[in-house]
């Protein structure tokens, strides 16, 4: 998980709903220079037509295939929360925003779900006081 580094890493989510959230995750892709701006419109046309909710208070939203022409590079965002966020009803306190460039998309989707399919790497990531812990788990979850 290379692609994901320390600046990509907050702790300080604010957002109250979903969109917020795909909002405020997809600006981090935005500003770390992943993705040009409609990017994060295309997030919410996803989240739209089918929830990127996965379990384990995960949500890993994506653009959709019309949204590869915003992908300047592949990139990961995490955000995590400390009060849930409604995704169509089920609690989400971790969001992964994902741009995944050429056929990196399913590759970076399918190493999230494979850590993240243990509730206890989410808990860690949850509990994390630092981008380094969360850095780890992610090492940790894919050896």
């Amino acid at each position: 998980m290379s692609i994901l580094v320390k600046g990509n890493i907050r702790f300080n989510g604010q957002a109250k709903t979903k969109e917020e959230a795909i909002r405020e995750v997809g600006n981090v892709l935005v500003e770390q220079g992943y993705v040009g701006a409609t990017y994060v419109e295309k997030m919410l046309e996803r989240e739209a037509l089918t929830s990127t909710f996965m379990g384990n208070m995960l949500a890993i939203p994506h653009g959709t295939e019309e949204a590869k022409a915003a992908i300047m590079t592949s990139g990961l965002a995490v955000m995590v929360y400390a009060n849930p966020i409604d995704w169509n009803g089920e609690a989400v306190r971790l969001v992964i925003g994902i741009a995944g460039a050429g056929g990196e998309h399913l590759e970076l989707l399918s190493q999230i779900a494979i850590v993240c399919a243990e509730e206890e790497n989410v808990e860690r990531i949850l509990n994390a006081s630092s981008a380094d812990e969360v850095l780890q788990t992610f090492a940790e979850g894919n050896e």
